[in-house]
């Protein structure tokens, strides 16, 4: 049993929550995540024990309810105490933009996770009726360094094998610098042009880039100067 030797709500509150993957886990389920694959997915880094573990921990303390069905159709769902971590969360993830985001480095960045994140921001209802094909090359990734988006209406397919369809647009950068991009810190076309940024194809899509290129939600969210205090 975890003893803190304190009654104040904020420690016990931390308990619950627990780690960092527990943080992920709720941004997941905060996302729209149901089913373990879902979580598996978006975080590739967590290990099958770990991703249980956790998920039997949140269950144990009421933050979910598990839905049992047969083989892959067990679902996960909120408990209203669960939801009410969202502002929670959200104010979290801002306040560590503004103040943590500095600490952040290159090695930090995950090509499974940000592509993720990347593919679930593209903005299709910018993009030309019908289904569009975009190809994404990291450079410098040597594991899972070619993805795919498959874009059709509202939903958005990432695959790290050959589609085998028609590409129409081909985006070639290293993980750090399309990550600056999706985040805010430099602008699409800044990057087209100093050629950290490299785009070939349809001439529509890269003509309206600014307008369907993914971006993160906190991509206005800009980071702070911690300022020293004699």
């Amino acid at each position: 049993m975890n003893n803190s030797g304190s009654l104040c709500p904020a420690v016990k509150a931390a308990d619950m929550i627990g780690d960092r993957w527990v943080l992920l886990i709720m941004r997941e389920f905060l996302l729209g995540a149901t089913r373990y694959k879902n979580f598996q997915r978006a975080l590739p880094r967590i290990s099958p024990t770990v991703l249980s573990n956790r998920l039997k921990q949140m269950e144990a303390n009421g933050l979910i309810i598990k839905k049992d069905g047969t083989g892959q159709t067990t679902e996960y769902h909120l408990t209203r105490c669960g939801r009410e971590l969202a502002p929670l969360i959200d104010q979290m993830t801002k306040w560590g933009l503004r103040w943590a985001r500095r600490r952040i480095r290159d090695e930090d960045l995950d090509a499974g996770t940000f592509m993720w994140d990347f593919h679930r921001s593209l903005k299709t209802d910018e993009l030309p009726d019908g289904e569009t094909v975009i190809s994404i090359t990291l450079s410098d990734v040597k594991s899972y360094g070619r993805w795919w988006l498959i874009a059709s209406s509202d939903e958005v397919d990432l695959c790290t094998d050959d589609p085998g369809k028609d590409v129409d647009l081909y985006v070639h950068s290293d993980l750090p610098d399309l990550a600056e991009v999706w985040m805010g810190d430099v602008a699409v076309r800044e990057a087209i042009s100093s050629d950290t940024l490299k785009v070939t194809g349809s001439t529509h899509l890269s003509r309206t880039i600014t307008s369907w290129f993914p971006q993160s939600r906190y991509s206005n969210i800009r980071p702070k100067r911690l300022v020293e205090e004699i």
